[in-house]
């Protein structure tokens, strides 16, 4: 077999797992944060030249523009590799743009400031796919995680008395959610 013959397959096979590890997170909402942090952290340290004429862009908030590019950076990358913080990056993300308008030139003129907002507004509506109905799985736990089994601690005692299922409380019959740990 040639290099040639063999490397669509690898390709193929590349780009489906790709493809699979970018459904199970919120891609686009990391790349799109992600991406808004390096206008905000390049525009106030930019030395644009215009003809013979330097324009320097620094401003007393360079610093602060620093920050808040680098968390955004962060953000994104964290909203790749730990799906579950999406809620928290998301609105960080939605913050830290919005800080951005008065210390870092209008947010990196406007466009790191968009693009933050897009992809923070993306990572707090994200929420993981079901799995298809037809598609058999087979159940990892994942690396953290316990199997079922050492977790799972048998019960030593069953109330009869008093049900289990909470939706009937309310303040008006008193419940109030109440004794919900026995």
């Amino acid at each position: 077999m040639s290099a040639i013959s063999a490397a669509p397959g690898l390709f193929a096979r590349g780009r489906s797992r790709f493809k699979v590890w970018r459904g199970t997170r919120p891609f686009w909402a990391g790349l799109y944060v992600m991406l808004s942090g390096f206008p905000i952290m390049y525009f106030p340290y930019a030395h644009v030249q215009i003809g013979h004429l330097t324009v320097a862009m620094a401003t007393t908030a360079g610093a602060g523009s620093l920050i808040i590019g680098v968390l955004l950076v962060t953000l994104g990358i964290s909203l790749w590799f730990q799906q579950h913080i999406r809620t928290f990056a998301g609105v960080a993300a939605i913050l830290l743009s919005l800080v951005s308008l008065p210390v870092s030139n209008f947010g990196g003129f406007v466009v790191g400031f968009l693009l933050a907002m897009f992809g923070g507004a993306m990572a707090v509506s994200w929420a993981p796919g079901k799995p298809s109905e037809g598609a058999a799985e087979e159940v990892v736990p994942a690396a953290d995680e316990a199997p079922r089994a050492a977790v799972e601690a048998p019960e030593t005692e069953a109330v009869v008395d008093e049900p289990k299922d909470l939706s009937g409380t309310s303040p008006a019959n008193g419940a109030n959610g109440r004794r919900s740990a026995d």
